[in-house]
């Protein structure tokens, strides 16, 4: 990464793999994520990010499309410049935790579909292992509701900050 400490880009590598991994992000969306969360949230032009990444105005511009479209990056402009400024959107924990809901949400649902099935069609299994799927389930229930907490509180903590400049250097 041009123009940024030996530490800084190490940081935007590791972050960057595990957006890949955990969101499914293209490298360069990734890294380019990586870079505007690890950055002051004065946003950052086309160009900068073009320069900063190294990589092509037409791939740039494709991965910023991505992540704006996501919901993971946001423009804007300031009066008087003509140019759009890209930084993270305030809300990458909470998508984050939805996105966990949902996986959560989904693997509750098959184990009731594995619990019900088993119950009507293997009683007696259902009666040795029942309780081992009650367990997960439990587990299940109580992550769903950690996350929803979490959720609520990342809101109401957004909601008593405010948006003001922050001093550190990009």
């Amino acid at each position: 990464m041009a123009g940024c400490s030996e530490e800084k880009s190490r940081l935007i590598e590791e972050i960057g793999i595990s957006f890949q991994d955990k969101h499914h992000f293209t490298p360069l969306a990734a890294r380019i994520y990586a870079i505007m969360i690890l950055s002051r949230g004065e946003g950052f032009t086309f160009e900068e990010l073009t320069s900063f990444t190294e990589a092509s105005k037409s791939s740039v511009s494709t991965n910023l499309h991505l992540l704006v479209h996501l919901k993971y990056v946001e423009f804007f402009t300031k009066s008087g410049d003509r140019r759009r400024y890209f930084r993270s959107t305030r809300n990458y924990l909470t998508l984050t935790l939805q996105e966990h809901m949902h996986k959560v949400e989904q693997e509750l649902q098959l184990v009731g579909k594995i619990n019900s099935y088993n119950c009507e069609h293997h009683p007696r299994k259902f009666r040795k292992n029942e309780s081992l799927g009650l367990i997960y389930q439990d587990f299940l229930v109580a992550q769903r509701e950690n996350i929803k907490s979490a959720i609520i509180k990342i809101s109401d903590f957004q909601k008593a900050t405010t948006d003001e400049p922050i001093s550190d250097n990009k």
